[in-house]
């Protein structure tokens, strides 16, 4: 779900228009194969890769992360014939989330493919732009990104077979045909490595997740914002649930999600089968004035599950950028009870349209 849609239809409306008919729709039925599908679909209008974790320093130090790629296609019907012609747009977001210091750094990047400065790479096995980058080895991923700021150098590997969400090979947004993703995750990736911040190097181990979407669609004009989470519970098993919120304040029909058990068998979670609630604890951002709501409840009655959303840093809003409009991304902790029992987890939190809402992008 995602603030992906936010930034895609900013970067759509300043693009070079291209029609949806040049490009695949997202449809029941399709057959994924892996590595192919951890890479780039050019056949399809928008792609991203979204990697986010929550890693502890050998001194306890905690830290949340995110590297975000995008892909948007803008000329798919002319043929290339220059390196610098435009296809294709990259974009990407990284963000560090220092949780015991209350602090949260964000940069972005644009670029077009040119002669190797972004893109995807199933040959190479790279998903890059400039110098940050998911690179993947054998069974496992290299992630590096280097700012003025900050920098991590980090070994991902999945304990988990990949996850594809929703019904049918396809997350369903909106009523109608192609309205739809191919969304797949890695939900529990064992993470250690190295991450630089003031002069000081830190030895960090944890988990992180890996979302991956691919489609050609439009956005429903009734649906304004969306609230979406990943959680990690120290059980190993994982949860991924979004809601959409629509002009009138309901939720809409197709807000969804995914329950993965300690052995990586999937539940399909419908709009019915679970609640995420926003609690009375906000934030207003000094930037935008949006407000976000930065405690949560979950309950999934089907799972026994009652989990309360908190974070430490309030002010994990991306703001400032040149092409897109702000929203709410950072790292949370969780605990509760699960068929009874005590529960612990991590995972990270996207809030959108408290800023503004879709339809003023459109």
């Amino acid at each position: 779900m995602r603030n992906r849609w936010v930034a895609l239809v900013v970067l759509m409306s300043l693009a070079v228009s291209t029609m949806p008919g040049h490009y695949r729709l997202a449809l029941p039925g399709y057959h994924y194969q892996f590595p192919r599908d951890y890479f780039n679909h050019p056949e399809f209008q928008t792609e991203w890769w979204y990697y986010t974790g929550n890693v502890r320093a050998n001194d306890g130090h905690r830290f949340g992360f995110e590297l975000t790629f995008f892909r948007q296609g803008v000329d798919r019907e002319n043929a290339k014939v220059g390196a610098w012609d435009l296809q294709d747009l990259y974009f990407a977001h990284l963000a560090l989330s220092d949780l015991d210091a209350r602090q949260f750094l964000h940069a972005e990047r644009s670029n077009r493919a040119g002669p190797g400065i972004a893109g995807a790479s199933l040959a190479d096995g790279v998903i890059w732009n400039g110098n940050w980058q998911s690179a993947w080895r054998g069974e496992g991923q290299m992630l590096e990104a280097i700012t003025d700021q900050f920098q991590f150098h980090l070994a991902l590997r999945s304990e988990k077979a990949p996850v594809v969400h929703g019904e049918n090979g396809v997350s369903q947004k909106a009523a109608g045909i192609g309205r739809a993703s191919h969304y797949i995750s890695l939900t529990r990736l064992a993470t250690g490595g190295e991450l630089k911040l003031n002069g000081r190097t830190f030895v960090v181990n944890g988990t992180s997740w890996m979302d991956h979407e691919f489609f050609t669609h439009q956005l429903d004009p009734e649906q304004v914002g969306w609230d979406w989470m990943s959680v990690q519970l120290e059980d190993k098993t994982e949860l991924m649930l979004f809601i959409i919120r629509r002009k009138d304040q309901s939720l809409d029909p197709y807000s969804s999600g995914t329950y993965i058990d300690a052995s990586g068998r999937t539940t399909h979670l419908a709009e019915k089968d679970f609640a995420l609630r926003p609690e009375a604890e906000n934030w207003r951002s000094p930037q935008t004035s949006a407000v976000y709501p930065v405690r949560w409840q979950v309950t999934v009655p089907g799972l026994g599950l009652q989990l309360e959303v908190t974070t430490p840093v309030k002010s994990q809003e991306f703001a400032g950028f040149d092409l897109l409009p702000a929203y709410w991304e950072g790292a949370v902790s969780l605990e509760g009870r699960k068929k009874g029992n005590s529960v612990h987890g991590v995972g990270y939190l996207e809030m959108t349209g408290y800023d503004h809402p879709l339809e003023a992008l459109r």
